[in-house]
């Protein structure tokens, strides 16, 4: 029987979402890639969970057609829960979406409140959950009214099966627009998940992060390590084991240029001078100023979320660092 450590709360760092109650550890778990697929062990995939929460990693991201096959990792996250965690609900945030394409037919995709509502019954149903703490629209309907989107959230909400509710993938624009709708509905846009990295800077050239800033709504962004680009498995090229080097749609083979490989290994160089990783000096740059409430982050063993969570503890730069990182970035 999994015990959690007495002192899973000493050293994670917490911050508030936007002008809410809620606080989310500096860096939450996701479960996209590394959970649910039939060859992964079932007692591999708990050990990161138990290890996460271990180290004050209290919320766990979810969507619905997370897996492989769709489906298969909210699954596996439910045996987990009934295994390792049932006695720690209460501590833990968990949070699933639906936007993308989840079962056949005109009605298993996007924005509309069929599809969202009948997505959450089944999410709640494969986690054997009452509720969840965040729910979120994953990405803009062109064709649905976000009045009828967000009023699915709402309805969520009024349901007693989400606590929250955010938005993901969507605009400036957009976001300023769906906190409207929310707060005339009375029920508050918590959260947007942006992607967002040293090498994608659109939140901050798109002038999301701005938004986010006047609308008082948190922020929790997705691959700030670039798809693998910053862990330093990509240092010497690409290994025959990276996701580059497979049939990935998420990180293609001829992304990885010499140019980028030099500039990845400049990175390399600053990190090792603040004496972190690659991959923790990313996600410090993410976390940097606390203008990013989390930085959600994958793992296929328990040894990366420890790497990801130590980054918590030098999450300061200097003028100078910050120049020479986008000297690097931006060339």
């Amino acid at each position: 029987m999994y015990t959690a450590h007495t002192d899973r709360y000493t050293d994670m760092p917490y911050r508030r979402t936007g002008r809410s109650g809620l606080r989310l550890p500096a860096i939450s778990l996701g479960l996209w890639h590394n959970f649910g697929p039939a060859d992964r062990s079932v007692e591999h995939q708990r050990a990161i969970l138990r290890r996460a929460f271990d180290l004050g990693v209290t919320h766990f991201d979810l969507a619905n057609n997370y897996g492989p096959p769709p489906g298969s990792a909210e699954s596996a996250f439910g045996e987990a829960l009934k295994a390792d965690f049932a006695p720690y609900r209460d501590e833990l945030i968990i949070s699933t979406k639906a936007g993308y394409l989840m079962w056949p037919g005109p009605y298993g995709e996007w924005g509309s409140r069929k599809y969202l509502l009948s997505s959450l019954d089944q999410s709640l149903k494969r986690m054997g959950l009452d509720y969840v703490d965040i729910f979120y629209s994953h990405r803009p309907d062109p064709d649905t009214p976000l009045e009828e989107t967000m009023g699915a959230l709402h309805s969520a909400v009024q349901q007693g099966k989400a606590l929250y509710v955010g938005v993901s993938n969507y605009s400036a624009e957009q976001t300023r627009e769906a906190a409207r709708i929310l707060r005339d509905l009375g029920t508050p846009l918590l959260i947007h998940q942006p992607r967002y990295s040293m090498l994608d800077r659109r939140p901050e050239d798109e002038g999301l992060l701005d938004a986010l800033d006047e609308l008082q709504v948190g922020s929790i962004v997705f691959s700030p390590l670039e798809q693998g680009l910053l862990t330093g498995r990509y240092l010497d090229g690409i290994p025959e084991d990276s996701r580059a080097a497979s049939d990935s749609p998420f990180l293609q083979s001829d992304a990885v240029t010499e140019d980028l490989v030099g500039r990845l290994r400049a990175l390399d160089d600053i990190a090792k001078g603040r004496g972190q990783t690659l991959a923790q000096l990313a996600l410090a740059w993410v976390l940097r100023g606390g203008r990013v409430t989390s930085a959600l982050v994958g793992a296929s063993s328990a040894r990366q979320i420890e790497d990801s969570v130590a980054a918590t503890g030098n999450l300061d730069f200097d003028a100078e660092e910050l120049a020479h990182i986008d000297a690097v970035i931006k060339g």
